[in-house]
Order: structure tokens, then sequence, then C-alpha cells
């Protein structure tokens, strides 16, 4: 991760986030439509983060802001890429894009059985704060989560 930089999205982009939605989320993905929209036409509420070096984007964030609240909506990481701090550059820079909008406190929510994920964000600060039951497609809970901001 020595080279790589995380930036804005841009439309450009689209591709590349799609891509990772299918390979991170395959249960889940986000729909082309919803990415090309939001990528191509720009929201006030959203932000897209990505994470590239030379050979390419290799994560994105997504983050919206409403009043102090800001919720990390999507991490991901591309598997080829995982356990080498990406999650952990993507994560700070959510924080920081949410900090400088005026928010005061991030929310996300996780699957309950994605354990990686589980731990990059206690790491980070964030604790439980509720549970969501079958919030998943396939019944799975989601874990609610929160962490103050600076």
């Amino acid at each position: 991760m020595t080279d790589a930089v995380v930036r804005a999205a841009a439309a450009a982009d689209v591709d590349a986030v799609i891509a990772l939605e299918a390979a991170c989320f395959p249960r889940d993905p986000w729909s082309a439509a919803l990415l090309t929209s939001d990528l191509e036409g720009g929201s006030s509420f959203t932000d897209y983060l990505v994470v590239e070096d030379a050979n390419g984007i290799h994560g994105h964030a997504v983050i919206s802001v409403a009043g102090d609240d800001a919720e990390l909506q999507r991490i991901a990481v591309a598997p080829d890429v995982r356990r080498r701090g990406t999650g952990r550059v993507l994560l700070a820079a959510a924080r920081a894009n949410a900090a400088g909008r005026g928010a005061t406190r991030m929310l996300l929510e996780v699957r309950e059985d994605n354990e990686p994920a589980l731990a990059l964000y206690r790491g980070d600060g964030f604790v439980e704060m509720a549970r969501r039951r079958r919030y998943y497609r396939d019944g799975a809970d989601a874990v609610v989560m929160e962490r103050p901001l600076p």
C-alpha cells in the first residue's frame, strides 16, 4: 500500500467499483444502475472514495452525512489485496471525509458473520450499539456499530 492513493471516485471509475461490488459482496452487491447513477450524477449527501495504485483501483468506501451523523454505507477491498492495510486506509479516509463534512459520529452496519470486517471496525474504535435481526437477504443479522469522530 505504499504507493496507493485515496481519492474521490469519478464517473470513469464506475466499472472498477461495479467489479469490486461483485467480488466483495457476491450475496448482495449494489446494482450497476445505482452505482452508475451515483458516480455519474453525484449526490450532496453521499461520497464515494477509491484507493488506487499503479495497478488500478483496489477498494472503495461510500459515506453519507446528514447533520451530525455519518454512515459508512460500504467499504470494499479486492480479495487479492486484503490484509495489507487497504481497509484501514479507506476507513481512516472515510472518517476524515465525514468529520470534514461536520459529522461527529460515524455509524455502520456489518454482517454478523463478517469477522474480518468486525475486527477492522473494533480495532478502529467502533462499538456495537444494536443488532438488526434478519437484515440481509439470506437472513443474517446486521451488527450496528458507532464511533465518535474527532
